[in-house]
């Protein structure tokens, strides 16, 4: 009998927007999409402030300067 592993990355590598949802796509494949309610200061923000994210911690948290946001992948993977 064999056991197949999945090796789960915490990284996030990318970030896409749509108009209601924030979808973050992971090392290891996958993708998690989330709703933009979640997060009023995204929710009110226009697409080009969306846009303007960065990781910190090498994927661990995503920040936007202008919107003064910071999310934990980890928290978000709960």
């Amino acid at each position: 009998m064999s056991i197949l592993l999945i090796n789960k990355s915490r990284f996030a590598n990318d970030i896409k927007f749509s108009a209601n949802r924030m979808t973050i796509f992971f090392e290891d494949g996958r993708e998690l999409s989330v709703p933009l309610e979640w997060f009023p200061r995204l929710k009110k923000a226009t697409l080009s402030q969306l846009k303007k994210w960065r990781f910190i911690g090498d994927g661990e948290g995503i920040h936007w300067e202008e919107l003064d946001e910071d999310i934990s992948i980890e928290n978000l993977l709960k």
